[in-house]
């Protein structure tokens, strides 16, 4: 097929740069526009951008002027990341123009009739797509560190249900964006609070696991999460552990079969930002760490290792995987290519 002009806002940031890189060699998109504030408005994206990701630029992108954010933007399909606050309204004016909107913005998550979605767990939410008034929509992913502990939770909800879960989150630096967290702040510390953080990874991941049920309303899961969120002097990759209350107390190979097993809801389905394995488990006694595993499925998938009885619960363990690729860019990219498989997109 053509690719399909996509147009990346918010484009100067840390996560508008991960939508540029994954964008840039993609097989079904072709990046023809970016916008950002007023003050990069006018300026070539490499005059506009300070760039932070390891690899080079992408040939070609430093040239294109980049487009004050409210513009019409010369593509069909809009990848957001614009900043939570902002991003609301601007992404239902674009969806009103016919635009389709793949946001990693906060903003629209809880909104009836806009699906919050990752794709290998509940993809039966873009139903309510079905339903909109508009040629365009809105589709959001959630929260990083929501989307990293979502990811094992589904396989053993589905096999087994939770009854209650408590994690602790140990996040990285780049999940604050560009310029990040003070050196000052984080340099030889840990800060135990992130603004807005705990309600979202506490609400989000029962919304996903949650059962679609019609005129745009989702039944959350029936079961409740306690979080502790925490700022960590680690660049890439958010990790946290996972402590589960299951149904029944299976054991910890059960848990660890059930875990090994999962292959997700995009399974056989060719999408090429889909992880063979969404959830990779790891038998190492100090895997996984960010450094080490935050590029598992080229940044799409999540690795837990350290499953263990819980004296408390029913099993612990220590989960790892990218903020800025499956937890932000990446997570859209394949929300995208999920609904151009189905033909919504």
């Amino acid at each position: 097929m053509d690719p399909i002009r996509a147009a990346v806002v918010g484009a100067t940031g840390t996560v508008g740069q991960r939508f540029i890189q994954l964008l840039s060699d993609h097989p079904w998109f072709e990046v023809t526009d970016l916008a950002a504030s007023e003050r990069s408005a006018g300026k070539t994206y490499a005059e506009a951008t300070q760039w932070a990701i390891d690899a080079p630029m992408p040939d070609g992108v430093g040239a294109m002027t980049v487009k004050d954010a409210g513009a019409d933007p010369d593509a069909d399909v809009v990848f957001s990341a614009i900043p939570g606050g902002l991003a609301g309204p601007m992404e239902r004016d674009y969806a009103a123009r016919g635009l389709k909107v793949f946001s990693n913005a906060r903003d629209n998550r809880r909104a009836d009739g806009i699906p919050l979605v990752i794709t290998e767990v509940n993809p039966e939410h873009f139903d309510m797509l079905e339903e909109r008034k508009t040629d365009g929509y809105v589709v959001t992913n959630g929260n990083c560190s929501g989307i990293v502990a979502t990811l094992p939770m589904h396989p053993l909800h589905e096999a087994f249900g939770i009854e209650a879960a408590h994690v602790v989150t140990m996040q990285a630096l780049s999940g604050a964006g560009w310029p990040g967290v003070p050196s000052m702040q984080i340099t030889d510390n840990l800060v135990p609070f992130i603004g807005g953080e705990e309600d979202k990874v506490e609400t989000e991941p029962l919304h996903v696991l949650g059962r679609y049920s019609g005129n745009g309303k989702v039944t959350p899961a029936a079961f409740r999460i306690s979080a502790t969120c925490t700022r960590v002097p680690v660049l890439e990759g958010h990790s946290m552990a996972l402590h589960l209350k299951l149904k029944g107390s299976p054991s910890t190979d059960d848990v660890v079969k059930t875990l090994s097993a999962y292959r997700g809801k995009t399974a056989g389905l060719g999408l090429p930002s889909a992880p063979e394995r969404p959830v990779v488990y790891t038998d190492m006694a100090d895997r996984p760490q960010p450094r080490r595993d935050r590029d598992a499925g080229k940044g799409m998938s999540v690795t837990v290792g350290r499953v263990r009885a819980d004296p408390l619960m029913t099993v612990k363990c220590f989960v790892s995987g990218s903020n800025t690729i499956r937890g932000a860019a990446g997570q859209s990219v394949l929300n995208a290519e999920y609904l151009i498989k189905k033909g919504l997109l």
